[in-house]
């Protein structure tokens, strides 16, 4: 089974995103110069700051006392300081866990970053502050850093779907099959990260180190809150009971929005990349899913999703085109007649090979392989 690379372990040389890495550094090199500091509290690092050279580096909202700052602004740094008031950092090094967007879960969703964080957009987004503006992108920013850090040297796949898929379906059960089966091949499940076939799909790889009785039965407990209306906080309060009862889960990512900040983020995803702009979610999700998509059924968002990804595998715009399955037969030629059009579309172009229909979710991780197949043949 993949295992997600650890944070540390593949941003730029030049990076510093921990206290720890700052201190090895300032011990292996003794010099700060050209260095990029990113969201590290420093306020009990005066003394290294006093000594140390910083020439030419760039410190990101980190804390630190004026005596620091002054000296390391003096000696050639640059020093974007913390933003007061804010319910995110938008310097961030790493993406969110579950635990981060949800604190305060227990005085309700209201009371959670994730919630404060969206209101605080809707907020700014009506006023429209160029401020506000500014500090949204370079967080979209800081986070599509953090994933690309994240994911180097994964095999991703994309699992796309709609948010209405209610929990305690044959529906649900069998799409959280699905990122169990990806999982437990050797690939990172990546959606975007929501309610439904999203949370279904990051159920899945989080249950992938258990056995069936485990993911039956979690999506037993899950079905007593089958949706995130009315109660956000309900339907997020099982999620953790699920995790709280089942520890060890597997890693997988989410990548959702504020843009759609009704629908909350679900809980299964271990590493979550949210963002306020949905166009750079979209596209970043997509061209993230280096070893393929498979789309469940779903509505205008999943079929907007399917021609993003088809756009530049027709073009191929991204190199070789990277395998497309679409699941449900009925639903993608009868309900929305997406597939024919897909299959015009490809005819006579590299992607042709690499696009696939089926009628069974339990067929998709097969079907990936087959098109990846033909991707190198």
């Amino acid at each position: 089974m993949q295992t997600m690379p650890a944070h540390a372990a593949h941003h730029q040389d030049n990076e510093i995103e921990t206290l720890e890495e700052f201190d090895a550094i300032v011990s292996a090199r003794g010099t700060l110069a050209g260095f990029r500091v990113q969201a590290v509290d420093l306020t009990d690092r005066t003394r290294e700051l006093l000594t140390t050279d910083t020439a030419g580096a760039v410190f990101l909202g980190c804390a630190m006392r004026e005596e620091a700052a002054a000296k390391v602004r003096a000696a050639g740094a640059l020093v974007f300081p913390p933003v007061p008031d804010l319910p995110f950092d938008p310097y961030r090094g790493h993406a969110y866990t579950p635990g981060e967007l949800f604190a305060s879960l227990d005085k309700g969703y209201e009371q959670t970053p994730d919630a404060l964080a969206y209101a605080w957009f809707q907020q700014t987004k009506a006023d429209g502050d160029v401020y506000a503006s500014m500090l949204r992108s370079v967080h979209d920013d800081s986070v599509s850093d953090a994933l690309d850090e994240l994911l180097r040297g994964t095999r991703v796949v994309g699992v796309m779907g709609g948010h209405a898929m209610a929990r305690g379906t044959q529906a649900y059960e069998r799409a959280a099959r699905l990122g169990r089966a990806l999982a437990g091949a050797g690939f990172t499940v990546a959606t975007g990260g929501g309610p439904g076939a999203m949370e279904a799909a990051n159920l899945g790889a989080y249950a992938a180190p258990y056995d069936d009785a485990m993911l039956a039965d979690a999506c037993q407990l899950l079905g007593k809150a089958p949706s995130f209306t009315p109660s956000i906080t309900e339907w997020a309060r099982s999620a953790f009971e699920v995790r709280e009862r089942w520890p060890k889960g597997n890693h997988s990512v989410g990548i959702p929005t504020w843009f759609y900040g009704h629908e909350p983020p679900n809980a299964f995803a271990s590493h979550i990349a949210k963002y306020f702009a949905n166009a750079t979610r979209e596209d970043g999700l997509l061209a993230r899913s280096n070893a393929g998509v498979v789309f469940l059924p779903g509505a205008a968002g999943t079929v907007q999703e399917v021609f993003d990804n088809a756009t530049p595998n027709y073009y191929e715009s991204r190199g070789e085109p990277t395998p497309m399955v679409l699941v449900d037969r009925v639903h993608w030629t009868e309900r929305l007649p997406v597939w024919p059009l897909l299959q015009s579309l490809a005819r006579n172009r590299s992607m042709e090979p690499r696009i696939a229909l089926v009628d069974h979710v339990e067929e998709a991780p097969e079907a990936l392989v087959r098109l990846a197949r033909a991707s190198v043949g």
